[in-house]
């Protein structure tokens, strides 16, 4: 740690500042040598940064230290934690890269478990530090990251949830500290969904994330991290998503948000302690952020937080990948929390149009928890804005300011980028593409009738699942299937279920309800279905991309096994899309002995419409206008009348 010794000299009028930083972390690293941008570099360049500005010899540096089993089981499952403290070891040295080519984003090697438990350890102890008085707040440049860890799943680049660990740890074991409200801001580029799955009933935490989304097309890739995910039972309303439509939002996007949604609600809140989930992955120049903060933003944000639980802040270092971004990022925010000097600089630019319509449905959903929010934007500030910005069609979604040629990042990064689930350990490379390759063969023989009630009723929606693409009024793309062979066949027919329009936004189609079909049949009601004569393996893909971002499908999660035992069960609700919205596999007969297959909700989905719990909403006007477009040049119905079935099926009351 350079000249730097534990409990170095400082300035006695400063704030005490704590800071970890521990090279054995720096253990951690892909096997073969291969660049990977969650590397070792990350936290050394900003060590020797803060070194280089005298920063560590005026702070209390602390040794690294490991977690104990028993405070990670507080928000991890035994499975995980046995899992993460025994991959190092040698008896895993066969399994290790098969192990984590199973995992969304993570890589292993001999010293991943002592980084792991470094990390998640470390920013125990700066915690427990802060919150005991002995410093005022402080740092933890720890990695790997943990923001994205769940309770059984390391992903993401994280391997423990070093920022809820620590949480939890201050709240249950150590309560004579008086810490009884903790609030986390996750400034990452990414949605922290581990940390919201971790606190989701907990009232005691408010966690606050702002983060690029895309209607779920970014990752993590689904929608955990949209404004209406706003946390259930006791930690309702304690839940706070501000989801970036878009890339390239910057200083200007980051404090509106502070002013009129985070900084309102924490007055409120009145946190003992603040934990921040430091990603500096959406400061400009990152190549996966692909948004514009600077230094001069994050210290501000920061600053703005030192308001509040008497200046009692802990950094966690999460994401952000571009080395220089990085380390004057973090600089910036050291400076900060030593009070070092004033804040200086400005935001000459507005934030985008898109920023103040997010920060308004916002409001508008949390007003009710959080009275603070309740009161309109005027429109002389909202009609303050940057135009939208543009996009080259590339997987950065990054360009220059002024339009230059666009950010050229390596093939490795790409592949991070969309999402990140398409890194794997390339070992398992060959095993994954004969695996593939044999289902989908199998599958490619048999044919099903794909029956459709929603925008893929017309054909040019449908076949962007099939050849890719996307239609007017789409948010995105559609990756398309393996077999990009149109529908050999197409028909029509009315089925005796009730078709309805739930959730209030899509990450296709943006604001707005989507179709969903009651599972159960019942005499009173009339849905029109066009049906798509594909092969099984089609709607495997068409399944996938229903359900999740990703384009990757190592193994069938319709297979025909589940093929003919659907005929007898009527329905299958398929575990591994359990978190998207179509998971659930309906058979409605045959037609010329080719089974009728849809894809819904489960009943227990059905159930929450009724209640309320989820929102019952109609549809927007573009996507309106796919239905439409389908039963009218499918021949069912006229215009007005197709206009006039959507409206019934938006009012009529679930029952």
């Amino acid at each position: 740690m350079g000249d730097v010794k534990e409990s170095g000299e400082m300035n006695t009028s400063e704030r005490l500042v704590g800071i970890i930083y521990d090279e054995k972390m720096c253990k951690h690293h892909t096997t073969d040598g291969d660049y990977h941008p969650e590397n070792p570099n990350r936290i050394r360049v900003i060590w020797n940064k803060l070194l280089a500005n005298n920063i560590p010899q005026r702070c209390v540096v602390l040794k690294g230290k490991e977690a104990e089993d028993k405070y990670l089981t507080a928000v991890h499952s035994e499975n995980h934690v046995n899992l993460i403290r025994n991959i190092s070891s040698k008896q895993f040295d066969s399994r290790r890269n098969r192990i984590a080519s199973k995992l969304n984003s993570i890589y292993f090697n001999e010293g991943s478990s002592e980084a792991a438990y470094l990390a998640a350890g470390s920013v125990i102890e700066l915690a427990e530090r802060i919150a005991k008085g002995d410093l005022n707040s402080g740092a933890a440049i720890v990695r790997p990251p943990g923001h994205h860890a769940e309770y059984d799943e390391a992903m993401g680049f994280c391997l423990f949830n070093n920022v809820a660990v620590a949480a939890s740890f201050l709240l249950d074991e150590r309560p004579e500290l008086g810490v009884k409200k903790i609030l986390i801001v996750d400034w990452d580029v990414h949605h922290g969904n581990g940390t919201q799955k971790t606190f989701w009933n907990d009232s005691r935490v408010l966690f606050f994330s702002v983060h690029r989304h895309e209607f779920g097309s970014f990752y993590p890739g689904n929608d955990d991290g949209f404004y209406t995910m706003i946390g259930e039972g006791p930690g309702t309303g304690y839940n706070i998503n501000v989801p970036w439509e878009h890339a390239r939002c910057g200083d200007a996007d980051y404090l509106a948000v502070w002013d009129h949604i985070l900084i309102p609600v924490a007055k409120k809140f009145d946190p003992d302690m603040i934990i921040v989930s430091a990603g500096f992955d959406a400061a400009d120049g990152d190549p996966l952020g692909g948004c514009c903060v600077t230094p001069y933003g994050y210290s501000v944000m920061l600053k703005k937080l030192m308001d509040f639980a008497q200046g009692k802040i802990m950094l966690a270092f999460e994401g952000g990948y571009n080395l220089n971004s990085i380390a004057n990022s973090f600089l910036a925010c050291m400076e900060v929390l030593l009070e070092d000097k004033p804040v200086s600089g400005s935001v000459e630019a507005y934030p985008f149009e898109s920023t103040w319509r997010v920060i308004q449905e916002v409001r508008k959903k949390l007003s009710s928890y959080w009275p603070e929010l309740a009161d309109e934007l005027s429109l002389k500030l909202t009609s303050q804005n940057a135009p939208h910005p543009h996009f080259l069609m590339s997987n950065s979604d990054s360009e220059d300011e002024d339009e230059k040629a666009p950010i050229i990042v390596s093939e490795v990064v790409q592949e991070v980028m969309e999402p990140f689930s398409k890194l794997k350990v390339e070992d398992s490379q060959d095993q994954v593409v004969t695996s593939s390759s044999s289902w989908r063969t199998e599958l490619s023989k048999i044919d099903i009738w794909y029956a459709c009630f929603g925008s893929n009723m017309w054909k040019p929606r449908f076949l962007c699942y099939i050849e890719g693409g996307q239609v007017d009024g789409m948010k995105k793309p559609c990756t398309g299937s393996m077999d990009k062979n149109p529908p050999k066949e197409i028909l029509w027919k009315i089925f005796p279920h009730r078709l309805y329009f739930g959730r209030d936004s899509t990450r296709t189609w943006g604001p707005g309800g989507a179709a969903f079909l009651h599972p159960d049949s019942s005499a009173g009601e009339k849905t029109y279905m066009c049906l798509y004569k594909i092969t099984l393996e089609q709607f495997n893909d068409v399944l996938l991309q229903e359900n999740v971002s990703s384009n990757q499908m190592i193994s069938p999660a319709f297979d025909l096994a589940a093929l003919q035992s659907i005929t007898n069960k009527g329905s299958i609700s398929l575990e591994v899309f359990k978190s998207g919205w179509y998971h659930n596999v309906v058979y409605l007969g045959n037609e010329r002995d080719i089974p009728i297959l849809t894809m819904t909700c489960p009943i227990s989905d059905v159930e929450r419409f009724k209640l309320g719990e989820l929102p019952l909403c109609p549809p927007s006007k573009e996507y309106a206008c796919t239905l439409v477009k389908g039963l009218v040049e499918g021949g069912q119905l006229s215009e007005e009348e197709a206009i006039a079935y959507i409206e019934e099926a938006s009012l009529k009351p679930l029952c």
